[in-house]
């Protein structure tokens, strides 16, 4: 099941985390996640790929990906070794200006986007990634706002330097239609009583398969991604309506209400009701 781990819970919380780390293909995530910040990922050298709520990404050296907070997603590492720097950060650690550069202002900041950086820039990215990694290792009173600084001139220098791309470009997006096709549909039918068979049907695979595929594909099984896109669902209608906790459930496709309870406690350390208070 996707979550929120503890220690992205503990960046969102501790101003702007800043880290960087080579893996080895093969390498396996403990687990899918989301979280409440925005993740900003680079890849310094080598390609991995991403699973971001309904669609597949293969990001390649010099490409930045800026995750929304609350999007469900799963990093593979296909081929052979790839160095990536990451930053977590909240809207408030951007100020108004930076933000009103951004192409399309704050609404840049509501989905996914990917922006390529130049061979002939990517040194000066990696060195500036170097200095605020070792500004985050400093940590004294005065890094919080040094970090801060050192975002926002990082964003400035892609805004000028940086292409931009818009939707799901092809030479980025995979060529795994199926995979996508099946998300898509678990996304648009999640409300309904549908099975593997459906999903397969959907994708044009066996449900045998799909489920092999799928899980190499993303990291989790179709049942885990089904039930993951039903809480995050529920979890916005608690927020927004006044509706039952039961009501809730069973119109975001769970028929058990107390499975979806158990569900979703495990998923947001929280049980429904607490997440409506704290909404």
């Amino acid at each position: 099941m996707a979550e929120m781990t503890a220690d992205v819970a503990e960046r969102a919380t501790d101003g702007i985390f800043v880290g960087a780390a080579v893996r080895e293909a093969g390498f396996i995530m403990a687990r899918p996640h989301c979280h409440p910040c925005f993740e900003l990922f680079y890849v310094e050298s080598g390609t991995c790929r991403f699973f971001i709520d309904n669609s597949v990404y293969d990001i390649h050296a010099g490409d930045f990906m800026l995750i929304p907070p609350g999007a469900f997603h799963y990093t593979r590492y296909l081929g052979g070794s790839c160095k990536r720097n990451m930053i977590h950060f909240r809207r408030e650690h951007l100020d108004g200006e930076t933000v009103e550069l951004l192409p399309g202002g704050e609404d840049f900041l509501s989905a996914v986007r990917i922006f390529q950086t130049p061979g002939t820039y990517r040194e000066q990215i990696n060195v500036h990634f170097a200095k605020m990694i070792g500004e985050r290792k400093i940590s004294d009173e005065r890094s919080r706002v040094m970090l801060q600084a050192q975002l926002q001139e990082l964003i400035i220098i892609c805004l000028r330097e940086c292409a931009f791309l818009h939707g799901m470009p092809e030479q980025i997006h995979t060529t795994d239609r199926q995979i996508v096709a099946a998300a898509r549909f678990i996304s648009e039918h999640y409300t309904e009583h549908i099975g593997a068979a459906d999903i397969a049907s959907a994708a044009g695979y066996s449900p045998n398969y799909l489920s092999r595929k799928f899980r190499k594909s993303v990291g989790i099984g179709i049942h885990e991604y089904l039930v993951f896109i039903r809480l995050q669902h529920a979890a916005f209608e608690l927020v927004a309506t006044d509706d039952s906790v039961t009501e809730i459930a069973f119109r975001c496709g769970f028929s058990d209400s107390n499975y979806f309870k158990d569900a979703f406690k495990k998923k947001y350390a929280l049980t429904p009701r607490a997440y409506r208070k704290r909404g």
